[in-house]
């Protein structure tokens, strides 16, 4: 029995200087399959950047080209007060806004710190009934005195 002691005794020395090998040699394994895996992160890039492509593509259609509304382009003959700050005639209500923003906005009579505030001078004064009026307010203003 002393013989097959001996043995494992033997085995187990080589086992050691083994092992350090196998150390050696694992890195070396680490670097295969470092390698190996870097080729399928790009073939998965490559996968990732054509959905993206295809998302692109419906996003490019041509815009249909709007039609104006029938009743915003409808000539109407604006009230006297109105009248005086616009001018006569039928007018659109797209261009009787235009014309009352370039008013405002020529006599400055916007509120410096709200802009939405606009200070009546004479002629706006007769046209809102006061002094200041809000701009939303103004449009509510202005369709009453439109026929």
């Amino acid at each position: 029995m002393a013989t097959s002691t001996k043995a494992p005794a033997k085995k187990a020395a080589p086992a050691k200087k083994a092992a350090p090998a196998k150390k050696a040699a694992a890195p070396a394994k680490k670097a295969a399959p470092a390698k190996k895996a870097a080729p399928a992160k790009k073939a998965a890039a490559p996968a990732k950047k054509a959905a993206p492509a295809k998302k692109a593509a419906p996003a490019k259609k041509p815009a249909a080209k709007r039609t104006p509304n029938a009743a915003f382009m409808k000539a109407m003959t604006p009230s006297d007060a109105l009248a005086a700050i616009i001018g006569k005639g039928p007018f659109p209500r797209t261009e009787v806004t235009k014309r009352i923003w370039a008013y405002i906005k020529d006599n400055k009579l916007q509120d410096a710190v709200q802009k939405r505030v606009i200070v009546a001078d004479a002629k706006l004064k007769a046209l809102f009934g006061k002094a200041k009026a809000d701009m939303f307010e103004m449009t509510k203003i202005i369709n009453q005195h439109l026929k």
